[in-house]
């Protein structure tokens, strides 16, 4: 672990694994100090894996907003830079992957492969869940609401029957104890607007990579249809839907060996 600054701000870093490089950006809210991380994943046996805490989220800069899509985007190229790393593998997770679209358009000729998971276009092409809604509810209603989007299958039956999974949505959802930090909620704020301004479906046919699109069948967050509207413009793309929602990756024990495959191509 480490913080890293570059010419645009100051970001936390967490690398892990050996081999080619992978870059990692994660979804809403992420904070690496909420374990387990992909850090913790299997793709670290394979690949030498960076993932960070984006701009006003974690233990990186929070600096007065608004934030655009465009700036997270120009953060990763600005880390690649301070990690002295030319070209890569990058794995975009939901916002993650709205991220990693705009990357992949601004900053092309630094990325070899990319997986987009759980994600969307925006756009003709569908806009994922607006999550923004959710920040005024308490937390309890946060974790029943964010539990059925993340997968179609769960009703108020299934919460009631699994009190378990409930605790454990809870604890994942629950920041109160970061809560006091300056401008922890600020940039939360910021990044979920720069979410619902994301569209990037009529430039997608300028991504000249391959591309990995992976998605939940049950997902509601970043829905099949976006998926496929993905697929539908990205050139050299393929799509797998997985048994699972939102969080497909830890429901589908297919899905990291598909990604493993899929990076390892690059080493073919």
């Amino acid at each position: 672990m480490q913080f890293l600054t570059t010419n645009r701000l100051k970001f936390y870093v967490e690398q892990a694994g050996s081999g080619p490089h992978v870059l990692v950006i994660n979804g809403t809210g992420n904070d690496l100090r909420r374990k387990p991380s992909i850090i913790d994943s299997p793709l670290t046996s394979h690949f030498r894996v960076t993932a960070y805490d984006q701009r006003g989220l974690g233990q990186s800069d929070k600096p007065e907003g608004p934030y655009s899509m465009h700036d997270y985007a120009d953060d990763a190229a600005a880390l690649l830079d301070a990690l002295d790393i030319d070209k890569t593998m990058v794995l975009g997770i939901s916002f993650g992957g709205m991220v990693a679209q705009e990357f992949a358009i601004r900053h092309g000729a630094r990325l070899s492969r990319l997986a987009l998971w759980c994600t969307s276009p925006g756009g003709a092409g569908g806009a994922s869940y607006p999550l923004h809604e959710l920040e005024g509810l308490d937390l309890e209603a946060r974790v029943a609401s964010g539990m059925k989007l993340n997968d179609t299958r769960i009703d108020d039956d299934w919460l009631s029957d699994n009190p378990d999974a409930v605790a454990a949505a809870r604890q994942r959802l629950d920041m109160s104890e970061f809560a006091h930090e300056p401008r922890f909620a600020e940039g939360r704020a910021e990044q979920l607007a720069a979410r619902a301004q994301h569209d990037c479906y009529d430039r997608l046919g300028q991504i000249s990579c391959p591309v990995f699109l992976g998605g939940g069948q049950y997902d509601s967050i970043a829905n099949p249809a976006a998926m496929q509207a993905l697929a539908g413009q990205i050139p050299n793309s393929r799509l797998t839907l997985y048994e699972g929602g939102h969080l497909f990756m830890l429901q589908d024990g297919k899905v990291f060996p598909d990604l493993l495959a899929f990076f390892d191509e690059e080493q073919a």
